[in-house]
């Protein structure tokens, strides 16, 4: 496995949401418990600001805010889906759904749970996530 980064597309399920991340073939995700992500089945994929990009449906987003008004959840106004947005405990980054990736199966995605029932217990779990590595 290769931790050379390669910008992997993906999307709403009507389309008109697209994102591209840069993820290496290897990749640790997060299955959080939280009212929101078990809800919606949000595997988290947190990547660094610079390793994300919106290529198109700016227009077609809506968002969801609540609790401590930090994460900013972000839906296809069209579909309703869910594919990426700006977490609570990574602020500076986004999380991409791993569901929503056009080729999941081309990755190595492992995925921990994540107790986010807990968050003000394991919160800070997750901050480094969204770091530029060194």
């Amino acid at each position: 496995m290769s931790d050379e980064l390669t910008w992997r597309s993906g999307g709403c399920h009507c389309g008109a949401v697209r994102f591209e991340a840069a993820l290496p073939d290897q990749v640790d995700a997060q299955d959080c418990n939280c009212s929101m992500c078990s809800k919606t089945g949000f595997i988290h994929i947190i990547v660094p600001e610079s390793r994300f990009r919106l290529v198109s449906g700016q227009d077609d987003l809506t968002s969801y805010i609540f609790n401590t008004g930090v994460a900013r959840h972000l839906f296809c106004r069209v579909c309703g889906v869910k594919s990426f947005y700006r977490p609570r405990s990574n602020p500076d980054g986004w999380s991409v759904n791993a569901r929503c990736l056009d080729a999941p199966e081309a990755l190595s995605i492992t995925v921990a749970p994540f107790d986010g029932r807990d968050w003000e217990a394991h919160g800070a779990e997750l901050a480094h996530l969204s770091k530029e590595p060194k």
